[in-house]
């Protein structure tokens, strides 16, 4: 199809897929179950963190993360005293444990009080300046935002083994999770998915989310030929999604997810 026909076939499959009925199935219905800006970033970012295997089991697990917790994770994060700490350590989600668990409410407490939150976190690593050193690997600005974020979030002593949970574009990885955690709290709320609470980054800065399942539906529209889903394949999707859409590129992460796990689009093509 031809480049008009290819954007116009995604429009319409970002229509079909962002809808509020979305959230039935996916984790962001997680940190929608908040009303306090904090909750819903704290929450974004933990379900994010676990959200891979089968979407049920990622759902139940953040459901009694949340419990856990007590509903509450801002509160949590910053007054959980050390035996509510230990009560965390019987958490697990796949390779995901309470150690790990417990790693990460103690960082963001770190970053609340030290970092003036997420938001303020993320937004940094917009800006270059604060890059300490050139990454060999061609990157956009939100594979800086999140090694920069990622730096910060280990400053404290840490278990090593917590690491491999928050991934460095840096060091090659698409960064998945977190590029989703990126597109929900960025993007505008405006179609009841997205939350659009960070207001100091633009759309336009992000990058797709990709997986498996956008990679192949991707591919099959001429939109990536890199094989391996890494950071170089992010960056090169990204170029042509701001081809179709400059200001909002990722919005067609709807459109390539729904056509991959809704519709098989790219076993369809083959």
């Amino acid at each position: 199809m031809s480049f008009e026909e290819l954007r116009e076939f995604l429009n319409e499959k970002v229509t079909q897929y962002q809808r509020p009925e979305f959230l039935e199935e996916d984790p962001i219905q997680i940190p929608h179950r908040f009303q306090l800006k904090e909750d819903i970033e704290i929450a974004g970012l933990l379900t994010a963190t676990i959200a891979w295997g089968n979407r049920k089991s990622i759902l139940r697990s953040a459901t009694a993360m949340m419990e856990l917790m007590d509903n509450s994770p801002y509160r949590f994060c910053l007054e959980a005293s050390e035996k509510e700490i230990e009560g965390l350590k019987g958490f697990v989600h796949r390779t995901f444990n309470g150690e790990d668990l417990s790693c990460f409410v103690l960082a963001l407490r770190e970053i609340y009080n030290r970092h003036n939150g997420l938001e303020t976190l993320f937004t940094a690593g917009f800006n270059t300046n604060n890059i300490v050193s050139e990454p060999k690997l061609p990157l956009g600005p939100a594979a800086l935002a999140i090694s920069h974020a990622r730096s910060i979030f280990f400053d404290s002593d840490h278990p090593q083994r917590s690491e491999k949970h928050f991934a460095d574009p840096i060091r090659g990885s698409a960064a998945k999770r977190l590029n989703m955690y990126l597109r929900w709290m960025v993007r505008p709320a405006d179609a009841g998915v997205d939350f659009g609470l960070w207001k100091q980054i633009s759309p336009s800065q992000l990058s797709c989310p990709l997986d498996v399942h956008s990679g192949n539906v991707a591919r099959s529209l001429g939109l990536l030929k890199r094989k391996q889903n890494d950071a170089r394949a992010v960056f090169e999707l990204d170029a042509k999604l701001k081809q179709l859409d400059p200001s909002d590129p990722v919005r067609y992460d709807f459109a390539l997810f729904g056509l991959g796990v809704y519709e098989g689009f790219a076993n369809k093509v083959k």
